[in-house]
């Protein structure tokens, strides 16, 4: 199989963009060398090779069945789970006082591009564990903390979030799962619960369900719901979890793609017997699970790079070893077929692919580090505030246009393998059909897209929008002092303009009143601000790329990875950066087409 990621492209990012050796100056990551961050990342690849690789395809053929109401999956799992549980990866970001190694967000990301791209469906039973005893440690008693999370992060035991249910959806408001007090101090839940994945399976002798119910006489919509610990074995007062807590695996839903995590229906209290532990305060469990969704959202973001990171070097691996017609302005039928790679629509199908790619990555690693910042500055603190305030604006973006963008991406390497692409000959078939859900899971695309023109541009009155387009503007003007990239500098100059006027326009509308109006192309509007982004990112990588070339002798491989970088910037200004202007032709229309009762879609 052809290399899934580039470890190249990482320590590029991480080491000459972004710089992480300047968090081990902080107390918090002061443990921490260079040479130690690089040991995660190999152990890393270690894991991936070992257990995540072989069974990519064997998985997929082999999905979870449910047998006599227990999910049997794929052994396989249950090694890579052991593997992550022994090398203490499952809780490495956590504190030390929470049994974790207080390691960079940064770093997780780049071990969970590693492990994502081998096998992307495997990744999710470690990553759900992962926030939810994060979330246990965070809001938790100690009693939880002790009895759950720290069983959790070494591998024990696994855990999952509920939320959605049958009739609501992603309208949370609309949560009826109940949760009655008991004398105890616990509570008896009873409800349904759908889509959770890794909600059942046979890899680990207990299953830790966070489970948003209501107690009862709680207020109606979010501000009613409460967070719940529910396990799947209960203990039987003396330490041992050995009581069935009445948690029923009530059927699996065939996917049509991740095969290998098993999305459950399951159904609380049938038997009038599923206890549950309440998570921190009464009524504030939404505001809980938000943490354990925001990291999820930037963890599907990721999702959506390193599945289109191994579609892109199977396309690349594939268009270099595919013979098929000649130059288009050679005529000789008697000279040989030239690979597939020499013609200029496969280059720009490759350049696509490979601009989606390193452009999410370097968006997702960003946030990471604004995240490592918030941690190393004290959360909540003055000098950790802007990086907040950009980090929530910017969630959601790094959710949306890596998912979005990584279901385009895969498509293109469809096409880069024409009818081979579609069988089951080649991989690319199955990371089309996995990359597909990452623009539904945490969220919808409709959902981010509303969050980000609706609640993230005007939350602080602004103020996050304009810190992160100062870090841009202070990226244009470092690129103006190199000849080779002022025009492109010059062209997001004016398209960061273009965006802050058409913002501008939604805003005034939105001063109105008419949020339908307002907010009815809030897609596109997502999709604009996107845009915009990733041709910063790309700038920064240009910057970094061209001061090399100029500063140090670089030959051979190396020129061509600093060469390729300027290259593929040049081509996301001119293949999607002038996107912008037909969108922004869009968000300042005034003719409405999609507002309005009296207006038919049936024909």
């Amino acid at each position: 199989m052809a290399k899934q990621y580039s470890r190249r492209n990482l320590d590029f990012m991480l080491k000459e963009v972004l710089h992480v050796e300047e968090l081990t100056k902080y107390p918090y990551f002061q443990d921490y060398t260079l040479e130690m961050f690089d040991m995660v990342l190999d152990t890393a690849e270690d894991i991936a090779e070992k257990t995540m690789r072989p069974a990519y395809i064997s998985s997929d053929r082999n999905q979870p069945e449910l047998i006599n109401g227990q999910v049997k999956v794929h052994p396989a799992v249950k090694d890579y789970f052991k593997a992550m549980g022994d090398s203490g990866m499952i809780g490495a970001m956590f504190a030390y006082e929470h049994g974790g190694q207080q390691l960079p967000a940064i770093i997780g990301a780049g071990s969970e591009l590693i492990r994502g791209a081998a096998h992307n469906s495997f990744v999710m039973f470690t990553g759900l564990t992962s926030g939810s005893s994060h979330l246990i440690f965070s809001f938790g008693s100690d009693e939880l903390k002790e009895k759950f999370a720290s069983r959790m992060i070494t591998g024990e035991w696994s855990g999952s979030m509920c939320l959605t249910e049958p009739q609501a959806g992603s309208s949370l408001s609309d949560v009826i799962t109940t949760a009655s007090p008991q004398s105890d101090g616990t509570f008896k839940i009873k409800g349904q619960k759908v889509f959770i994945s890794a909600g059942d399976h046979d890899v680990t002798d207990n299953i830790i369900h966070l489970v948003l119910a209501r107690i009862e006489g709680a207020p109606l919509g979010t501000k009613g719901i409460s967070l719940f610990v529910v396990p799947k074995f209960r203990d039987n007062n003396d330490g041992v979890f050995n009581i069935d807590n009445d948690v029923i695996s009530t059927g699996i839903y065939h996917k049509m793609g991740q095969k290998a995590t098993p999305a459950m229906h399951l159904t609380f209290g049938d038997k009038d017997n599923t206890v549950g532990y309440l998570v921190g305060e009464p009524n504030k469990g939404l505001n809980y699970m938000f943490q354990m969704m925001n990291e999820a959202r930037l963890g599907v973001g990721m999702g959506g790079t390193y599945i289109s990171s191994a579609a892109y070097y199977a396309s690349l691996e594939y268009a270099k070893e595919r013979p098929q017609g000649r130059k288009l302005n050679n005529k000789n039928l008697e000279e040989p077929q030239t690979f597939i790679i020499n013609h200029p629509d496969v280059k720009r199908m490759l350049l696509f692919q490979k601009a989606v790619v390193e452009g999410s990555l370097g968006l997702l690693l960003e946030c990471y580090y604004w995240q490592d910042m918030i941690t190393a500055l004290g959360k909540g603190s003055e000098k950790a505030q802007p990086y907040q305030l950009m980090l929530d604006l910017m969630t959601t973006v790094a959710k949306t246009y890596p998912a979005e963008m990584g279901i385009r991406s895969v498509n293109e390497g469809l096409q880069v393998f024409g009818g081979y692409g579609y069988t089951e000959d080649f991989p690319l078939e199955q990371m089309a059909r996995d990359v597909r859900i990452m623009s539904i899971y945490e969220g919808t695309t409709g959902i981010h897209s509303l969050t980000l023109l609706g609640r993230g541009i005007t939350a602080s009155n602004g103020k996050a929008a304009q810190l992160l387009f100062n870090k841009i503007i202070k990226t244009i003007h470092l690129a103006s002092t190199y000849n080779d990239l002022k025009p492109y500098s010059e062209k997001l100059e004016a398209e960061l303009l273009r965006l802050q006027s058409t913002t501008s326009h939604l805003l005034s509308i939105a001063a109105k009143g008419d949020n339908e109006v307002f907010l009815a192309d809030a897609n596109l509007y997502m999709e604009f601000f996107s845009i915009v982004t990733i041709a910063w990112i790309w700038l920064k990588q240009a910057i970094v790329a061209k001061n090399v070339l100029i500063t140090q002798n670089v030959e051979g491989e190396e020129l061509s990875f600093y060469e390729s970088k300027i290259h593929t910037m040049k081509y996301f200004y001119h293949y999607e950066l002038i996107k912008t202007l037909s969108l922004s032709t869009r968000l300042t229309d005034t003719e409405l087409l999609t507002v309005g009762d009296e207006i038919s879609i049936t024909f």
